[in-house]
This record gives C-alpha cells, sequence and structure tokens, in this order.
C-alpha cells in the first residue's frame, strides 16, 4: 500500500515521523499487539535496550510480514519504553536498527515512556497498525 503523508506546515516538519497516514481504498487494515523481546520461550534474553528495540521491531514486522505486508504497509506506530533517558542517548543506534528494518518509511508514530511493561525484563514494547493491499477475497 502507498499512503499519503499528512504533513500540514503549521505542524512543522516532521523528523524521524510523519504526523499523519492516509491509507488508500480498498485495504485490509492488520492490528499488531504490542510486541516485546521475549523469544519464543517466553524469556527476555538480552537486556540491552537497543537490542530489545530491533527485537520488538523484528517481531512486530514478523506478524506484518505473515498477513502478507512489508514495513511500507505499517501506518502506525506506538513504542513504549521503560526508559526515556536511554532512548534518547541512543538514538543514533536506534535510528540505525531502524533504517535496517524499516528503510526510510516513517509511519505515524507515538514514543510512551511507561513504568514498566508486564515482563519485568522488557524494556521496549512496540504496537502498529498496517494498512494491506486488499486480496480480492
Amino acid at each position: 500500500m502507498t499512503y499519503e503523508p499528512i504533513d500540514p506546515p503549521e505542524l512543522g516538519a516532521p523528523r524521524g515521523f510523519t504526523n499523519g497516514m492516509l491509507a488508500p481504498a480498498g485495504g485490509r487494515v492488520l492490528f499488531v499487539a504490542g510486541q516485546d523481546a521475549a523469544e519464543p520461550d517466553g524469556v527476555v534474553g538480552d537486556a540491552d535496550f537497543v537490542a530489545q528495540f530491533s527485537t520488538a521491531l523484528r517481531k512486530t514486522l514478523a506478524v506484518v510480514h505473515a498477513a502478507g505486508g512489508r514495513p511500507e504497509d505499517v501506518g502506525r506506530l506506538t513504542i513504549y519504553v521503560t526508559d526515556l533517558a536511554e532512548y534518547r542517548a541512543r538514538r543514533r543506534e536506534l535510528g540505525e536498527t531502524w533504517r535496517a528494518l524499516m528503510g526510510r518509511h516513517y509511519p505515524a508514530m507515538a514514543l510512551v515512556h511507561v513504568q514498566a511493561l508486564v515482563d519485568p525484563a522488557a524494556r521496549v514494547e512496540i504496537e502498529a497498525t498496517a494498512v494491506l493491499p486488499d486480496d480480492g477475497a
């Protein structure tokens, strides 16, 4: 799906996100549940913040792929972090990870600082909404 970015000039130029993403008609909406860095056995194996971000984003995209989508189909993303200072301090590394997985696609996003996530070892959780091309069924 090709989204139309909606960035009103009165909001200023966004950096690393888009203010709004208008999906074309005829798409199917996919809601991706919050994904953290837990492995299939349910254990968060890596405590590193960037590694957890990478794993959570990979898992989010795995759901998109399983539904027949691509990273470019993600129109909205919410990132929950337990350490806002570390997020800010490691933005360069996070950006490298982002580009490796998402390229230069920046959906509408929100970053939310939370006290804790369900898994006490989790430091990052990501949820998304994607619009996939209608398969005609």
